[in-house]
């Protein structure tokens, strides 16, 4: 991997890794999906109330169904393919720019210590990881 590209990388895993950022890439529909149809279900039975019931019970069902899938999001980026991540890179770059740095350390140095800076990297990142990767993000607590 370029030397360029691996420096991003290794700033978005640090950046999600301090913010505890864990996403579902392939299941977070399925679990989405069992909501909204068990809760439409109780609603052709039960009307409103049938609404909020299906939609407890089927929000439930679609949390069993899905736990355990989220991964941390520095272990996503770490597994995309070579392509994926240049395009992630690209959406870095837009981000930062002409910011020069030497290494992954200098790198990650400059984007810490400008808070602003390290908001629009993140919503790069985060922009990134559920547009293009259509993943669901959540933090840890």
């Amino acid at each position: 991997m370029p030397p360029r590209v691996d420096d991003v990388m290794q700033l978005c895993c640090k950046l999600s890794d301090n913010q505890r950022i864990k996403a579902a890439v392939k299941h977070s529909g399925k679990g989405a999906m069992m909501a909204g149809a068990i809760a439409f279900a109780g609603g052709l039975v039960g009307g409103p109330p049938g609404i909020a019931v299906g939609g407890a019970v089927g929000g439930s069902l679609g949390y069993w169904k899905t736990r355990g899938q989220f991964k941390p999001l520095p272990q996503i980026i770490m597994e995309l393919p070579m392509q994926e991540q240049q395009k992630l890179y690209a959406d870095i770059m837009a981000v930062l720019g002409s910011l020069d740095w030497t290494d992954a350390a200098q790198l990650t140095a400059l984007v810490m210590g400008n808070a602003t800076l390290q908001q629009q990297v993140t919503a790069a990142l985060l922009g990134y990881v559920t547009q293009t990767l259509r993943a669901e993000v959540q933090y840890e607590d």
